[in-house]
Parts: C-alpha cells; sequence; structure tokens
C-alpha cells in the first residue's frame, strides 16, 4: 500500500550547453535592474545504423534570461556563435499580445552561464564564468569548435 503522505523531492534545474542563435539583448527594467535574453540552440548527434556517419538531429532552441550583472557580462561578451554552458531552472511565462491573444514560453532563467569560447591564445582551454552566486571553481576544458556537435 502507497504512502499518500510521501513527497518526492522536487527539483527545478538544467544544464545546457549550446550555442548563440542571435546577438544579446539587454535591457533595464523599469526598477533599473539588468535583464539580458538570448536563444541558443542545442543538438544531439546519432549515428545511423546503416551507414554508420554521425549525423546531427534537429535543433531545439532554447530562451536564456540573465538578470544583473551577470547579463550585462552576457551582452559585452556573448555574440551570434559564441558556445555557452547554461546552468539554470526552468520557467513559464504567459502574456497576452495586443490582439488579445493568450501566449505561453518556457524559458531558462540562468544561475550562471560560462563562457566557452577564448579570449586569447594565452588562455586556451579555460572558459569563463559569470555567475551571480560568485562561485568558484576549476576552468572547464573546451573541445575544439570541430569537436562540437552543432
Amino acid at each position: 500500500m502507497a504512502n499518500s503522505n510521501l513527497r518526492l523531492p522536487e527539483q527545478n534545474s538544467v544544464n545546457l550547453v549550446g550555442r548563440v542563435v542571435r546577438d544579446p539583448e539587454v535591457k533595464s527594467t523599469k526598477t533599473g535592474s539588468s535583464v539580458c535574453n538570448f536563444s541558443i540552440a542545442l543538438n544531439s548527434r546519432y549515428k545511423d545504423k546503416l551507414t554508420g556517419v554521425w549525423k546531427d538531429g534537429e535543433p531545439t532552441y532554447v530562451q536564456i534570461v540573465v538578470w544583473g550583472d551577470s547579463g550585462v557580462r552576457c551582452g559585452e561578451r556573448l555574440k551570434k556563435g559564441s558556445p555557452v554552458h547554461i546552468e539554470g531552472r526552468l520557467q513559464s511565462r504567459a502574456w497576452e499580445t495586443k490582439d488579445g491573444e493568450k501566449r505561453n514560453s518556457l524559458e531558462v532563467v540562468a544561475k550562471r552561464v560560462q563562457f566557452l569560447s577564448f579570449e586569447s591564445s594565452d588562455k586556451q582551454g579555460q572558459g569563463t564564468d559569470s555567475d551571480d552566486s560568485k562561485q568558484t571553481g576549476a576552468p572547464a576544458e573546451v573541445a575544439d569548435d570541430e569537436e562540437i556537435p552543432f
């Protein structure tokens, strides 16, 4: 017999690695907070069973929202095509268009953004973090662009 009082832990956490689809857009809210919006493309690779050749699957596009100083840094550093690692949480948003149509979207609110592109040749193999929580950690190893499947 199942215990109806048993509660499973809930977790809203995502980790994504992709490429920026278009240059990020940074705006200020009415209260003066900075917010950066951009989309990333995620691809999956699979091996064709008949030919044995690796192929790219259809891309998935995900809207990213970054608040505060991290958002400002994203606006300054990220460009279309930049590889990026995002840690955050899913958030749904509902709004109404000017024509009165109701719309919904699912987006990722970033807690941590790691820039995976190289700043200069002396920093090869190191990513750069943009993190409001000021966590530190070892730099991520970055594969050559030819090895990244998107």
